[in-house]
C-alpha cells in the first residue's frame, strides 16, 4: 500500500463478495436441472448473508452498516448528482451503493428463505421440512413463485449494481472492480467523502 492508496475492503468482505457472486451464479444456473448443486449453492448464499449481517455489525470500519447506511432521500439525491456529473467520491460505499447493499441482502435473504420453505414442502428435506411437509400443492406453488421472483429480482439488482460500479468507476476515474480484488482505493482527494 502506498501513500496514494488506502485499504478499504478487508479480506473477509472480498471473499464474501466474490463467494456470493459464484454461489448465486451457480444456484441461478442450476435451478431446474441440478437440484443437489442448486440446494448446496443456496445454503452457501444463506451462510454468506448471515456472515455479512454479523460482519456489518462487528466487522472492519468500511464493512460496518453504521459507516455507510443512509436515508433513502440521501441515496436519491446522490443518484441525481450522478446524472449531473457532480456526485462526490466516497472512500467506502457511496449512498447509492449503500442502498444496493441493503437491497441485495434483503432480496437474497428472501430468496433463500423461500427456497428453504420450498425444499421442505416439495422434497421434505432441509431445516424447514417438519413445518413445510404438510402444505398443499397450491401453497408450494405459491412459495415457488415467490422464490423465483426474488431470484430474478436479485439478478435485476445485480445488473443495476454492475452498472452503478461501472458508472462510478468512469466518473471518478478509478477501477472499483480491482478494489474489490485488492481491497485498496485511491486515498482521500478533493470532492471525496469519508463517512465513518
Amino acid at each position: 500500500m502506498t501513500q496514494d492508496t488506502v485499504k478499504v475492503w478487508d479480506i473477509l468482505i472480498r471473499v464474501f463478495h466474490w463467494g456470493l457472486v459464484v454461489a448465486f451464479t451457480v444456484a441461478y444456473l442450476t435451478e431446474d436441472d441440478f437440484e443437489d448443486i442448486h440446494v448446496i449453492a443456496g445454503y452457501v448464499v444463506l451462510g454468506l448473508i448471515v456472515f455479512r449481517l454479523i460482519w456489518g455489525i462487528v466487522g472492519s470500519r468500511y464493512a460496518r452498516f453504521n459507516s455507510f447506511l443512509v436515508k433513502p432521500s440521501t441515496a436519491i439525491s446522490y443518484i441525481k448528482d450522478i446524472k449531473n456529473h457532480s456526485a462526490k467520491r466516497y472512500i467506502g460505499h457511496n449512498p447509492a451503493g449503500a442502498m444496493m447493499v441493503l437491497a441485495l441482502i434483503i432480496s437474497l435473504l428472501m430468496t433463500t428463505v423461500f427456497g428453504l420453505m420450498l425444499y421442505g414442502a416439495e422434497e421434505f428435506s432441509g431445516p424447514l421440512a417438519s413445518v413445510m411437509s404438510d402444505v398443499s400443492k397450491s401453497t408450494a406453488h405459491t412459495i415457488e413463485e415467490v422464490h423465483e421472483f426474488f431470484a430474478n429480482f436479485t439478478l435485476f439488482l445485480i445488473v443495476l449494481h454492475v452498472l452503478g460500479v461501472l458508472s462510478a468507476s468512469y466518473q471518478h476515474k478509478e477501477n472499483l472492480v480491482l478494489s474489490m480484488f485488492n481491497g485498496k482505493k485511491r486515498a482521500n482527494k478533493d470532492n471525496t467523502q469519508d463517512r465513518s
